[in-house]
């Protein structure tokens, strides 16, 4: 069911007692209910979390603003990944996720949001798989990211974030984040590929880890 409960419209789908929670954060256009499916797919009795982005670009949902295509809005970007981490916080509460691991999941701009919960350092993610993402912001210090698994799927033929996610993956490694970069012979659009290697990764890092055992 979809709420705007919490300062976000959002779906909020409850997984299996000891599961992680995944957070589902679409691309440009996009809504609460694109990833689910995804979501569901990727790690089978894990709970999904999946808010809307509260920016309007001609009509369409975004996590934050641009300038031009690949231009971002700093100021903008900045207070939005204030706001949702202030959500995250408000969605363990209110949804009793308790120490469950919160593992972002964002596609093209919901990726670029959540390397940005990263880079700021904003404390509220345990992981993530960033599907075609770009640098949101080069942070004048890195952050102190503690061994955090981020998994970074980039297109070879990508026309959007083009070579960019190797110096995400460069940002996140020098924060302490333990980072995979996968390049794939596509562009931007998602493919199987990426399901075939989010998911394995995710069942390795949170499904099988010790807070199941």
């Amino acid at each position: 069911m979809t709420t705007t409960d919490l300062g976000f419209v959002h779906r909020f789908v409850p997984g299996e007692a000891g599961m992680p929670v995944l957070l589902l954060l679409h691309g440009t256009g996009g809504d609460e209910s694109d990833l689910l499916p995804l979501g569901a797919g990727l790690l089978p009795g894990a709970a999904l979390l999946s808010p809307r982005g509260q920016v309007l670009e001609h009509g369409m949902p975004r996590f934050f603003r641009r300038l031009a295509e690949g231009v971002f809005d700093q100021e903008d970007l900045a207070r939005r990944t204030d706001d949702l981490a202030g959500f995250l916080r408000r969605a363990r509460k209110a949804y009793a996720l308790g120490e469950a691991p919160l593992v972002a999941v964002g596609y093209s701009n919901g990726a670029n949001i959540a390397a940005s919960l990263l880079l700021k350092g904003t404390g509220t993610l345990d992981g993530a798989v960033l599907l075609r993402p770009m640098v949101p912001f080069e942070p004048a210090t890195p952050t102190v990211l503690d061994g955090i698994p981020a998994l970074l799927l980039a297109g070879r033929q990508d026309p959007i974030a083009g070579q960019t996610p190797a110096r995400l993956a460069e940002l996140l490694r020098e924060a302490g984040s333990d980072v995979e970069l996968v390049w794939q012979e596509t562009g931007h659009g998602l493919v199987q590929a990426d399901l075939d290697i989010a998911s394995p990764w995710l069942h390795a890092r949170f499904a099988d880890s010790e807070f199941l055992r």
